[in-house]
């Protein structure tokens, strides 16, 4: 009896065995799969973005995310990435962007872009959340701030004015040398200083340069010239002539402009009268201000205001025309009738 049932076993024992030969045989990833990574579950971890400025216009500023995931364990189906951009200042969501990443299989990082377009003021928090079958399984966040301060591309330059510091006594972005007076009337013969912070050489830009009265912020005489291509790293100095009123303070503005866009601008002094220092604040002061010393020439053909530059350097006098004149002159009658109240 004993013998029959050890025979028995053997034979069971040697049928599994055969069996399981076969198995392997028939179906060789059958075990395999059943150790294989495929049968664990999948698991995304995010890891910190990164954002970058993409296309800058005038009011809106597209902003580039470099959203980077880990992924190990099985594979991860119908993922997408949302991102929302909150303005910080108001709470307020200003847009929400997803992008459907699909099937992600394999121990292996994920990157990928996605573009979110915002106004281009103020700052934002970006809430980055991952999804898997429409199961949030993966969130994050980062903020930015200074939207505002980034450069339109179309005003984007790499030529600009030279500071050469904030010190009163350095060297001011707007020279100028004391040329001919007679008729009541001083050439100032003006040099900018530009350089090119570029890797390429760059040109296509024109300057306008101004002399304002101090006390009047008027307009005594305006230039424009054309800028010659600068070499990358170069500093030029961009020569204009200006004639205007003597015995008077001015403020020299040179403004920058390329496709009659403006790029950049910059301000220095020129003390004419000495004993009345330009003022660096907004207190008041009495000046002896003679309108009539800054009224254009019979047949002077006008001005633009200077917002549209011209091809070559004006040939305009100091002046600002009869009507700016007559303004100024009433002005002053005003503040004489005041005065003796």
């Amino acid at each position: 009896m004993s013998v029959n049932r050890e025979a028995w076993l053997g034979a069971l024992a040697l049928a599994l065995v055969v069996g399981a030969a076969g198995l392997t045989l028939a179906a060789p990833n059958a075990l395999a799969e059943r150790t294989d990574e495929n049968v664990r579950p999948s698991a995304l971890s995010l890891q910190e973005p990164r954002v970058a400025a993409g296309e800058i216009g005038g009011e809106h500023a597209d902003l580039s995310l470099d959203v980077r995931m880990e992924h190990r364990g099985g594979p991860a189906d119908n993922v997408t990435v949302e991102v929302q951009a909150v303005d910080t200042d108001t709470g307020l969501v200003a847009t929400t962007v997803r992008k459907e990443l699909g099937r992600i299989d394999g121990n292996r990082e994920v990157r990928t872009r996605v573009d979110v377009t915002v106004d281009r003021q103020g700052g934002y928090r970006l809430y980055i959340r991952v999804y898997e079958d429409g199961r949030r399984v993966e969130t994050g966040s980062t903020d930015i701030s200074g939207v505002d301060s980034l450069t339109p591309d179309y005003a984007a330059s790499s030529v600009g004015f030279h500071r050469f510091g904030d010190s009163p006594a350095s060297i001011p972005v707007i020279t100028y040398d004391v040329g001919e007076e007679a008729n009541n009337r001083t050439t100032l013969r003006t040099g900018t200083y530009l350089t090119n912070r570029g890797d390429e050489p760059a040109g296509g830009l024109r300057l306008v340069v101004t002399a304002r009265q101090v006390e009047s912020n008027v307009i005594a005489d305006r230039t424009t010239v054309e800028i010659d291509e600068i070499g990358p790293g170069q500093t030029v100095t961009e020569a204009a002539d200006l004639t205007v009123p003597s015995n008077y303070n001015y403020y020299l503005d040179g403004i920058l402009f390329r496709d009659g866009v403006v790029v950049e601008s910059a301000t220095a002094s020129a003390k004419l009268d000495p004993s009345r220092p330009v003022p660096e604040n907004t207190t008041r002061e009495e000046v002896d201000f003679q309108a009539g010393d800054f009224e254009r020439d019979a047949g002077d053909g006008g001005d633009d205001g200077g917002m549209t530059p011209r091809a070559t350097q004006s040939g305009a006098g100091p002046g600002f025309g009869a009507a700016g004149a007559l303004a100024a002159l009433i002005a002053l009658a005003a503040l004489a009738a005041r005065r003796t109240q």
